[in-house]
């Protein structure tokens, strides 16, 4: 007996060194698979080229099944950060890449089922001075100066009280203490470019008179802008990112430059500023209109870029973005909105055959239903009605972009503050400076915050 236990006694250590080779092996091979673990030839962590989620792939209108996520190259050092000063040390043209390897597969894929009898989008407009406007320009303290159109000398009012009728039913009249109700405890967040401000802008002045003055606060205007309501614990903010991706023009204030460059596979720096909102509104079209843009991939260490025609680079953008949405949104905790392209008024013959000039001077919606102007490119909605169909539940479409075309009365055209200086020969032709593209407030985009809150 006592001899077994002493034969057995001297195995003992042999075995613990074997099992502890056993268990630091496991914990080392797991270890490689955590996401945020990097080693050698993994990018560093909080680099948006780090990014190793696979893609949403568009295949024949489906998606592919998921693989594993997976390095599709090594960065050997930090990508360049995008600023107003980034340049291309040379241009060549587009080679075809996209920004994974990989595919992703929505959780539910295909064609959201419509959950309403009425289409709230597709209806005219009707005068109506009794109910609306539903703000005084004056009485809203964050109105800004480029959409202020009475404030800088416009007169004729009408614009301001045109409310919008669906054909068969009827818009759920606005309520600012419902909509706060909905908001409690929760961050609703705007994410796009100056006409994606506009509409959070809207909502601050629809929303602003039902919080004392006291219990309300906002932070400066910076590329995150936070309104906070302290009575609900609610913000409603604004998120500067007009190109959804990493760009030289992410500045808030200082983004006029002659080479727009971007990161087309580049999204962490702006998701992780949107990534805890409760509610998600996004848009982006109007700065895909100005012709090419550059690519230059976050792994590119030469600083070579690709050119693109607009609508390219928006795609590969759109299809960044809803990889994130595909891989981060629970439509039961998350809602995620996209609104669709805001239309120009900038050439007066397409709803007038024969005239000159824009949207200035312009009093009345057109009447014309089914109308559609030239600045509302159709390959690009159809692209991006492809890349939201994918995402089913995931994204509810907010469809503003046929009941604005009515809207050629709505825009500012020469009364808002410029922000650069007019010359004589300009002033003298007032149609030459005229801002056919934002619009006045009170005015359109307060229908688009009234379409949103019948979804939420």
């Amino acid at each position: 007996m006592h001899q077994r236990w002493q034969k057995r006694k001297s195995q003992l250590p042999l075995i613990a060194i074997l099992l502890f080779i056993f268990v630091a092996f496991t914990i080392l091979y797991n270890e490689s698979n955590i996401p945020g673990i990097h080693h050698r030839n993994s990018p560093p962590s909080g680099v948006d080229g780090g990014e190793v989620r696979p893609r949403s792939t568009f295949h024949g209108g489906d998606f592919f099944s998921p693989t594993p996520p997976q390095s599709f190259g090594s960065v050997r050092n930090p990508p360049v950060r995008l600023d107003k000063h980034a340049i291309c040390n040379s241009t060549v043209k587009y080679s075809g890449r996209r920004a994974f390897p990989a595919v992703r597969r929505a959780a539910e894929s295909g064609v959201r089922p419509p959950d309403r009898k009425c289409d709230l989008f597709s209806g005219k407009w009707i005068f109506d001075n009794k109910s609306h406007p539903l703000y005084e320009e004056s009485q809203c303290p964050y109105m800004s100066d480029q959409l202020a159109c009475h404030k800088h000398g416009r007169h004729d009012l009408g614009y301001q009280f045109w409310k919008w009728q669906p054909h068969g039913c009827n818009l759920k009249r606005w309520n600012s203490v419902e909509m706060w109700e909905k908001l409690r405890g929760k961050r609703l967040m705007f994410v796009g470019d100056s006409l994606n401000r506009g509409q959070w802008i809207s909502m601050l002045c629809l929303l602003q008179a039902a919080i004392p003055s006291d219990q309300r606060s906002i932070t400066p205007n910076s590329e995150l802008t936070i309104f906070r309501a302290e009575n609900y614990n609610a913000t409603v903010e604004f998120l500067w990112a007009p190109l959804l991706v990493e760009s030289n023009s992410d500045d808030p204030v200082d983004h006029r430059l002659s080479e727009r460059i971007l990161h087309p596979d580049a999204v962490r720096r702006h998701s992780s500023r949107w990534q805890h909102a409760d509610i998600l509104v996004f848009n982006s079209y109007l700065w895909w209109r100005q012709g090419p843009v550059k690519l230059l991939w976050s792994d590119e260490q030469n600083g070579v870029c690709e050119e693109i025609g607009g609508q390219g680079g928006m795609e590969l953008a759109m299809e960044v973005w809803a990889d994130w949405v595909a891989g981060n949104v629970d439509p039961s905790k998350k809602k995620v909105f996209f609104v669709t392209m805001s239309p120009t008024h900038m050439s007066k013959d397409e709803w007038e055959p024969g005239s000159r000039g824009n949207c200035y001077g312009e009093k009345e919606p057109i009447e014309d239903e089914g109308y559609w102007g030239r600045d509302s490119d159709m390959p690009t909605m159809r692209m991006v009605g492809e890349v939201l169909r994918q995402l089913g539940s995931k994204v509810t479409v907010l469809n503003i972009t046929q009941l604005s075309e009515y809207r050629k009365d709505g825009h500012p055209t020469i009364y808002r503050k410029f922000w650069e200086t007019l010359g004589p020969e300009k002033l003298a032709d007032p149609a030459s400076y005229s801002d056919c593209i934002h619009w006045c407030l009170p005015g359109v985009p307060d229908v688009w915050n009234e379409l949103l809150f019948q979804f939420l």
